[in-house]
């Protein structure tokens, strides 16, 4: 294990400062277009594409907060690569609400995390619209870039200007009305497919039974496959996993009460109750054939996202980001002013589920604060040995996410590359280097927020070995909020 010591003369009694993490929660109202010329060492040559992200990039509108900070309207960032150069740019993504609410100046719409309108309860009870954010992640797919959130359908973007073109149905393959997550994996090699990669992506209609839909698209695209099953009761899923037969879905053990949302008392989120006492259903959907779902029982805790999943024989093997319990805010309390160590860590599962015998078989495999994980494209849905993921300083207890962690499903090692105490992580991208055979050969891009300077900072580590320190770091001219999910594409989207 390797592990970057804190400077001796940092002025905290831990690896960071609540204060310092507080100040990434700022809007960022401009949209900017530049090249990045402030570097520290040499962003590899070879290293050529496109770096998108998306997260809320609006915190506050006309003088009221955002209640939580899922719910800011999506912002678009985007990093070219080329030649050793590179160039920023950023734009919101302008959906309807959007745009209403900048003509208004005001929140017009409910936020599934607990924003109201302004007005109190009256002006908030039995307004149910939903406002699409297209906040949560990005994808280059089929020669488009989507912004996607996982409620509503994509908004399509130019890749390289980020202007909004509109909402996206897939060349019809989204019927109105229906969502696409935004969580979809990309099959590197789909049997279906002749070996061709396929994009598979689902949605969610949640009711007293809930339906998932699945999504197959082909490089061009298309929705070449679409399949449905129902489950019993409410099912709040993020994200899921895929093998070359199979889609596989955790439905934590949650329920939901309508009333106070209705009512106007509280966002759709905020009524969402995890049951820790009640096994999770491990949801698996054959991509095969007649689809056909089997549910296993497993004590999960609370999954938001997955690293990983792949096929030993009759055993699916599933690694996963595992809560013990729903991490949620006090009623009335400021996020930014979140107790740390009062909330469970995100920590590494793995689940082992006996499709002969219906049984599971579960084992921690890491204590660390983790979350975002990432692996080598090529080993999505296959067996593998790396993975990258966002992870707190220290080894035990709760933090904010400060680094990246790479562990060695072979061996069992670690090694971390921190930031702490001034640098605060997002989830990590792996790009592999082009030509390479080993797994871990590439190189993983994270965007810190260097509170010191109350700017952020795209750092370049070697995937082979983190503690080698940062190859680059392209300081930005500002900070970018706390961001949610992205993608690379080797497609250069930049003016130099």
């Amino acid at each position: 294990m390797q592990t970057q010591p804190l400077s001796t003369t940092h002025p905290y009694s831990r690896s960071y400062s609540r204060k310092d993490w507080q100040t990434g929660y700022r809007s960022l109202e401009q949209e900017l277009d530049y090249a990045i010329e402030d570097v520290a060492g040499e962003i590899p040559p070879e290293l050529e594409g496109t770096l998108f992200r998306n997260g809320p990039g609006r915190l506050e509108l006309g003088g009221q907060r955002y209640r939580h900070p899922f719910d800011g309207d999506g912002m678009v960032c985007a990093i070219a690569l080329r030649n050793g150069r590179a160039h920023f740019r950023n734009r919101f993504v302008r959906t309807e609400g959007f745009v209403a609410e900048q003509q208004a100046q005001k929140i017009l719409y409910r936020g599934v995390f607990g924003t109201q309108k302004p007005g109190g309860v009256l002006a908030n009870a039995f307004d149910l619209r939903r406002k699409n954010i297209a906040n949560t992640n990005v994808i280059y797919w089929g020669g488009k870039l989507l912004a996607l959130w996982e409620a509503a359908e994509p908004y399509r973007l130019d890749p390289r200007t980020l202007e909004t073109l509109g909402p996206d149905d897939l060349k019809g393959g989204l019927k109105p009305g229906e969502a696409f997550a935004a969580h979809p994996w990309v099959d590197p090699a789909s049997e279906l497919d002749g070996g061709a990669p396929c994009l598979v992506n689902f949605s969610i209609s949640p009711g007293l039974s809930t339906r998932i839909t699945v999504y197959e698209l082909n490089p061009a695209g298309d929705v070449v496959r679409r399949y449905s099953h129902s489950v019993p009761g409410f099912a709040f899923i993020h994200d899921f996993v895929i093998t070359p037969h199979y889609c596989i879905f955790f439905q934590n053990a949650v329920s939901f009460n309508p009333l106070p949302f209705v009512l106007g008392q509280k966002g759709a989120g905020e009524c969402v109750q995890f049951h820790p006492d009640k096994p999770t259903q491990a949801v698996i959907i054959s991509r095969r054939g007649d689809h056909e779902k089997r549910v296993i029982s497993v004590n999960s805790g609370f999954v938001f996202h997955h690293v990983n999943a792949f096929e030993a024989g009759e055993t699916l093997v599933v690694d996963s980001i595992s809560y013990d319990s729903l991490p949620t805010l006090e009623p009335g309390q400021d996020y930014r002013e979140v107790d740390f160590d009062a909330l469970a860590p995100g920590q590494l599962w793995r689940f082992r589920f006996n499709l002969a015998s219906g049984s599971v078989a579960q084992q921690k495999l890491d204590k660390r604060c983790v979350e975002f994980p990432v692996v080598h494209p090529d080993r999505v849905g296959r067996d593998y040995r790396y993975l990258f993921v966002g992870a707190a300083h220290e080894p035990t207890g709760n933090a904010p996410l400060q680094g990246v962690l790479k562990v060695d499903l072979q061996t069992g090692d670690r090694q971390l590359w921190s930031a702490a105490p001034y640098g605060y992580g997002s989830e990590p991208i792996f790009v592999p280097r082009p030509g390479a055979t080993a797994e871990d050969d590439g190189w993983v891009l994270v965007l810190i927020y260097n509170a010191e300077r109350q700017k952020s900072e795209l750092v370049i580590l070697d995937g082979r070995d983190l503690g080698r320190g940062a190859i680059a770091t392209l300081r930005l001219r500002h900070h970018v909020p706390y961001g949610l999910h992205g993608s690379f594409t080797p497609e250069y989207f930049g003016d130099l």
